[in-house]
């Protein structure tokens, strides 16, 4: 069932949000213009107070979830770091235990943010979809609220960053937005059915990880055998039937785009921005470059959805071997 939230009650929920969460910019980059010859818009939920979109959803939840269950004595999730640290950062604000599992070889970085912010963390498996098979587990044998990776709640909270963008932009033609397992995107789709546009909304997702691709061309989820990404944000495998079934309403088209593209949409964003996307945030623009052709002349906008690379692996990307096409450029 797709959301179906009013423009009064998303500017409610951003009122909510912006105690804790100020709006974020939305810049026209000329450098960015002119590399992918269109009047380029980036939304920088990169520099949200945790580097990304999620904490918005966070914050969100908590508050219904206290309501709800006043008694709850705290609650579990599973993430690869950016969901995480939105649920560590909301359970201190509510006073409640935070567990949250993640797969070995996590970010090292995001998974001390989670540690900072008061996350008890816990490693296993190998990918998302087997640390939250054991949040699942877990959850049950110590009487914990999980906490899902996407739910109404995470949704219309999110939904607040694409309020602020259209309200913003509202001519935009249209809006890349990356895809883990869809909170975003179905938080941009429900902003723009709010306020009544017509822009299009393209999802983003790695040729590695291409759950979400295949279920839009298939008309249903469909799962694979892996998700091996260096874009950790965008790293799926079993897609969320719902968010399946907004995007395919909403959703133009999905476009996926490969580690070499993801790479250099990082390198871009700096050299163009001085901003720092880390994989995923930097796959909107990524698609947008590969779809440069049909975007000529357009008003388009793309989701910086996070920040928090490590160290390592940023420092790896910036000193990458340049593609053909960025040397000619």
């Amino acid at each position: 069932m797709a959301f179906s939230f009013t423009r009064a009650e998303l500017e409610e929920t951003a009122r909510l949000v912006h105690q804790l969460v100020p709006p974020t910019p939305q810049h026209h980059w000329p450098l960015l213009s002119q590399r992918a010859g269109a009047e380029i818009h980036v939304k920088h939920e990169n520099q949200t107070p945790l580097g990304a979109f999620k904490m918005r959803g966070g914050l969100v939840y908590m508050d219904n979830l206290k309501r709800r269950e006043p008694d709850c004595p705290g609650v579990i999730t599973a993430t690869r770091g950016n969901h995480g640290q939105s649920v560590a950062f909301a359970a201190a604000r509510a006073g409640l235990r935070a567990v949250v599992v993640v797969p070995h070889g996590n970010s090292v970085e995001k998974n001390a943010a989670m540690r900072a912010l008061g996350a008890e963390l816990v490693e296993h498996g190998e990918d998302f979809q087997a640390a939250f098979e054991h949040a699942v587990s877990l959850a049950e044998g110590e009487g914990l609220h999980l906490l899902p990776s996407y739910h109404p709640d995470l949704v219309r909270g999110v939904a607040t960053y694409g309020l602020e963008l259209f309200t913003a932009c509202p001519d935009l033609d249209r809006v890349y937005v990356p895809i883990g397992l869809g909170s975003g995107i179905s938080g941009v789709i429900a902003a723009r059915d709010a306020l009544g546009l017509k822009t299009e909304v393209i999802g983003v997702v790695a040729e590695n990880a291409p759950a979400y691709a295949l279920s839009f061309e298939q008309k249903k989820p469909v799962s694979t055998n892996s998700a091996d990404t260096m874009a950790d944000g965008v790293a799926c495998r079993v897609p969320v039937a719902q968010a399946v079934e907004v995007i395919l309403k909403g959703a133009e088209r999905i476009v996926r785009v490969s580690e070499d593209e993801i790479r250099a949409a990082m390198r871009h964003y700096y050299t163009d921005t001085h901003n720092v996307a880390e994989g995923a945030g930097a796959a909107p623009l990524a698609a947008c470059l590969k779809e440069k052709d049909s975007n000529a002349g357009q008003k388009v906008a793309l989701i910086l959805s996070g920040a928090n690379v490590d160290l390592a692996l940023y420092r790896d990307v910036l000193m990458g071997a340049k593609t053909q096409e960025e040397t000619a450029t």
